[in-house]
Order: structure tokens, then C-alpha cells, then sequence
């Protein structure tokens, strides 16, 4: 039996495709809304979903929330809890470390369409054996890619997203840039895309999101700005110098400041595009 802790935007679809797979799933989330489209066992309480579990799979906002869940539940000796939420990797190594129970991190890339597709980036972080014994369960779910050592998901997901959001922000003041000299975004996003500029921003977030003025890709600006925190904070704690994604942090933080509390990531155009005093 499968205790899911977290149905949002991304827990919701996830514990979905493992319903459909035929495992028993019981879903917590501290939001009533967020059992609306859950197909599985609703739980009123944490320990009706995490206590009678084999796995324990957290999709939570942070570390935070991580360490209150795990300090409150009650585990079976043998569970095997896999944290796919975006946790920071040092406090993940020291959780590991004293929690009786296995932990493996194991975040995702892909977005809700991932999630929904079964179609997600799995990066795990947690020993061979460990990672194995959860493997058929994840596969469900997407690729899933052994990191490292505990702690290695959470590490190369930030890092992941401190250049997707980077990418993103240089793109956009590219494409800008070239409307106001006349150019056809559009076209330009052909040429970049074979071209050597391209990246996940060219492909997918500009044409998808942000061309039809949708701005829906489901991952919202301030879980951007976080991730991108998380990996700057990595490279500080590590000793190494991080100049283009503190300066890229630094300005996704005066988007996150100017734009919605509830903005989507690709937003961060509508900011370029209204700011006149950078």
C-alpha cells in the first residue's frame, strides 16, 4: 500500500497514474480541495495514509513541511519513504540520517503535463538497492535515473531549475529585444531552435505557454524562484562561485515581488515586459 502526502497540482495527477497501475492508494493533504479529483482512498488524518503503508511518497512545498510531516507520522519499520518534493539536499542527507526509516529523494521535472502523462524526469538520490526496491512504483510515474547518494535528487533537481530559469529569463529578454526591432517571435523561435540557442524555453515554454498568452504551465513563479535559491544556496555551501545565478535570482525575486502571489513561472515575460526601470 502506497500513503501519498501532498495531492496538489502535481501530487494529484501522480497519485492518479498509481491508482490506474492498480496499487492501493491512501492520500493525505492538509487542503480539502486537493481530494476533488483524487482517485484513491481520501485519509482524514496524516496516519490513516503514511502508518499502514509499505511507501510513503511526499509531494510537499519544501523542507519545512518535509521535517513537520516525517516528525509527526507514525512509519512502519520496513516503509520506504521517497521524498519527491523540491527539499533542499544538505538538510535531505541530515534527515536521512536520522530517520529510522529508509528515505530515498527522488524529485521530478515535467510539469502537471508530465505528471498527468506519466511521462516525468525522476532524479533519485539513495542507494542502488534502496532506489531498486521502489523502482516499479516510480517507473509508473516516468524515468527514473539513480543521482547519487542521498541527497542527489534534491541537488541536481535545483540545479536543473537554476538553469531552466535562467534559460528562460535570457530568452525572453532575447525575444523582446528582437519584437522591438521588428522580428516575428515566432520566427525567431524557429531559427534559435536549430540554431545553438536553443533550450527547454525556445522548444517548449515560449511556443506552449507563453505565444498562445496561456501563461498555464502549472509550476508557478515563487516554486521557480525557490528551486533556483536551493541551488544557489548549494553552490555557497560547497564553495562555489555562483555570480550569473545569484544576479539571475535576484531578478526572478523582483519578478516574484511585482507579478500575482499565484503566478505561473512563464510570467516572468509579463514582468520583462512591464518593467522599464531595469
Amino acid at each position: 500500500m502506497i500513503g501519498f502526502v501532498g495531492l496538489g497540482n502535481m501530487g494529484g495527477p501522480m497519485s492518479s497514474r498509481l491508482v490506474a497501475a492498480g496499487y492501493e492508494v491512501r492520500g493525505y493533504d492538509v487542503s480539502p480541495q486537493a481530494f476533488a479529483t483524487f482517485d484513491g482512498v481520501p485519509a482524514t488524518r496524516l496516519a490513516e495514509a503514511v502508518t499502514p503503508a509499505d511507501v510513503v511518497i511526499l509531494m510537499l512545498p519544501n523542507s519545512d513541511v518535509v521535517e513537520a510531516v516525517l516528525d509527526e507520522a507514525t512509519l512502519r519499520p520496513e516503509a520506504v519513504v521517497v521524498d519527491m518534493s523540491s527539499s533542499e539536499p544538505m538538510r535531505t542527507r541530515a534527515l536521512a540520517a536520522r530517520l529510522k526509516n529508509t528515505l530515498i529523494d527522488a524529485p521530478v521535472s515535467g510539469g502537471v503535463k508530465g505528471a498527468r502523462n506519466g511521462k516525468l524526469t525522476i532524479m533519485a538520490g539513495g542507494a542502488a538497492g534502496d532506489i531498486e526496491r521502489v523502482r516499479p512504483v516510480l517507473e509508473q510515474l516516468g524515468t527514473v535515473t539513480r543521482a547519487g547518494d542521498v541527497g542527489s535528487g534534491h541537488a541536481v533537481k535545483a540545479l536543473n531549475n537554476l538553469l531552466s530559469a535562467t534559460h528562460l529569463l535570457v530568452t525572453s529578454e532575447a525575444i523582446l529585444a528582437g519584437e522591438k526591432f521588428g522580428l516575428d517571435p515566432s520566427v525567431m523561435l524557429d531559427i534559435f531552435n536549430s540554431s545553438s540557442g536553443r533550450s527547454g524555453s525556445t522548444e517548449n515554454k515560449w511556443p506552449n505557454f507563453v505565444l498562445p498568452g496561456t501563461f498555464d504551465s502549472g509550476f508557478g513563479l515563487r516554486l521557480m524562484l525557490k528551486d533556483m535559491r536551493i541551488a544557489t544556496g548549494l553552490a555557497d555551501q560547497v564553495g562555489v562561485p555562483d555570480p550569473l545565478g545569484q544576479a539571475a535570482v535576484d531578478l526572478w525575486a523582483r519578478a516574484a515581488e511585482a507579478l500575482d502571489p499565484g503566478a505561473d513561472h512563464t510570467e516572468i515575460v509579463n514582468w520583462l515586459r512591464k518593467d522599464e526601470s531595469r
